[in-house]
């Protein structure tokens, strides 16, 4: 996808409310691609301009050159021009050029009211970039100064009728566009000017491109907050004609962008200060490929992170020490709960929309069936055979992690479903490494060694590596409020891994008997001792209920 470039000429402001700094802000947050060429720098603030500094024409010159010369532009923007001669080189430059898109913001007249160009620069704004102009968006006073360099003066719009009218006529001086901003007339709900300023509750900015009058309606709102309203909407319009958008709906939305600037903003300075440029876009906190890395980092999440990935039995098997009876107990679970995991990564790959998250869903249920099969084979080393651990029933903390997922899975989106997945997928694969470099773990006589090489091989390492490439790859493309969502999901499966930890090592979860009635079954005997299966017995007694699914 191409980026979009916006070429602003214009004067710059030190205090960043307006010009340069404004436009570039504008810029950013529509995704666009900000070159300048300064034609002014100014000493100023939210209380006014100290003193302004008109950089030389030919300089000018040699800046728009460099950048359409090079990068190129799909729009000009034109704000603050500072002087005839600078006009003028901006006329020969776009022409030379042959600049396609022209937002042509005449800044002339200052809030106060004051003229900011002379007259022999209001003049060759009005003959020489006029006619290359495809939209101009003036407000009432300054479109009344060009009508009057015209030598069509024009009596101030006391109404609706008038503000079109006014529109008509600079659109008759040779712009393509006028987007005439109604800013100094607010107007009553019905569309009428009143004496009493306080009953004025709209706003009306209205393009005319030659043939339509089109109105955009919008809150008066009385705020400080102000300065640099006029540089950002044209800005904001150029950004949206250089993403493709037709006239009206490049002016329609840059309209709309200023007025939620406006209501959004916060004070800055004793004067006027600047809107919120920035309202509509956000920043996820973590670079592209870096998600894992972002989401292991949160306090959030490290305390769970922590306790699964150094829990007791993870540390028993690297130093060795973990009972037999405990792990072959944990075995029989694994090889159970390895057959949801595979269900659910047939899931994914039903839920994805893409053919590669597809194959890669299927690449990983492919590669769980070879874990499988090395599974029953390391299980056998034990004396647990495939026969035997399909009859043994799952236990709760084995059925309530894997019908989690799937539950995720049936009622969320793809991408839920893999954040459901991931402490199980990414998780072995850091403790098996962990246990595999460790300096406390036993190598040599260590029961455990081979089960800590079997995630630390290629196969698994590769497993990891392509679940991770798919959530960092989709995670650029969700919402902040969505991110935390599904890092909620991550956190839950993790405190579910914690949970098949203490079922290894024989760890209750609580149970409340209170409300059993005597008529249903227990699954504890007449001494009050949980019951177990025939299979359990002989593996070691481990204190959890069975339950028959």
């Amino acid at each position: 996808m191409s980026v979009k470039r916006v070429l602003v000429i214009a004067g710059s402001d030190s205090s960043g409310g307006a010009g340069l700094e404004a436009d570039q802000r504008v810029l950013g947050a529509h995704g666009c691609y900000a070159l300048t060429a300064t034609t002014g720098l100014t000493a100023q603030n939210t209380l006014g301009v100290q003193d302004i500094f008109v950089v030389p024409s030919e300089f000018v010159r040699k800046q728009i050159n460099a950048g359409l010369e090079d990068v190129g532009a799909d729009v000009v923007k034109l704000g603050m021009l500072s002087s005839a001669e600078t006009i003028d080189v901006i006329a020969e430059t776009l022409q030379a050029h042959k600049v396609p898109l022209v937002v042509l913001d005449p800044v002339m007249v200052s809030t106060s009211g004051s003229q900011l160009l002379p007259e022999k620069a209001v003049k060759e704004l009005r003959t020489k970039l006029l006619p290359l102009t495809t939209i101009l968006t003036p407000n009432i006073p300054e479109a009344l100064l060009l009508l009057k360099d015209a030598g069509a003066e024009t009596p101030e719009p006391k109404d609706l009728e008038g503000m079109i009218e006014l529109a008509k006529k600079i659109c008759s001086l040779g712009p393509k566009s006028v987007l005439l901003k109604g800013g100094h007339l607010p107007l009553t709900k019905d569309h009428k000017t009143s004496q009493d300023p306080k009953e004025g509750t709209l706003v009306v900015d209205i393009l005319f491109d030659g043939t339509t009058a089109t109105l955009f309606e919008t809150e008066f709102l009385v705020s400080n907050n102000t300065h640099g309203t006029g540089c950002s909407l044209a800005s904001a319009i150029a950004a949206n004609l250089a993403s493709g958008k037709d006239m009206i709906r490049a002016v329609r939305s840059a309209v709309r962008f200023v007025e939620v600037g406006i209501k959004t903003s916060i004070d800055l300075g004793k004067g006027s200060g600047p809107i919120n440029h920035f309202h509509s876009t956000y920043t996820m906190p973590f670079a592209p490929d870096r998600f894992i890395e972002y989401l292991l980092d949160r306090q959030d999440v490290q305390q769970v992170w922590q306790q699964f990935t150094h829990h007791e039995f993870v540390e028993g098997m690297g130093h060795g020490t973990l009972p037999i009876e405990r792990f072959k107990a944990y075995l029989v679970q694994d090889y159970l709960y390895l057959v949801q995991f595979a269900r659910s990564n047939a899931l994914a790959s039903y839920k994805a929309k893409t053919m590669d998250s597809i194959a890669a869903s299927a690449q990983i249920v492919l590669h769980i069936q070879r874990e499988m099969a090395l599974h029953l084979d390391y299980c056998a080393s034990f004396g647990l055979s495939k026969q035997e651990m399909e009859v043994t029933p799952e236990t709760i903390a084995c059925t309530a992690y894997s019908r989690y997922i799937l539950d995720v899975g049936q009622s969320e989106d793809w991408l839920a479903l893999q954040m459901a997945l991931a402490p199980c997928l990414i998780g072995y694969g850091a403790i098996a490494r962990q246990l595999h470099t460790g300096e406390k773990t036993l190598r040599a006589g260590n029961t455990y060694w081979k089960w800590i090489e079997n995630y630390v091989a290629d196969d698994y390492t590769e497993a990891v590596r392509l679940g991770s490439a798919l959530l960092e790859e989709h995670m650029q493309h969700v919402s902040p409020s969505r991110m935390e969502e599904l890092i909620k999901i991550f956190v839950r499966a993790t405190e579910l891994e914690i949970r098949f930890w203490d079922m290894g090592l024989g760890i209750l979860p609580e149970v409340d008997d209170s409300d059993q009635s005597e008529n249903e079954p227990s699954d504890k005997d007449e001494s009050g001792e949980w019951r177990l299966s025939p299979f359990r017995q002989a593996v070691g007694k481990v204190p959890e209920p069975d339950l028959v699914m």
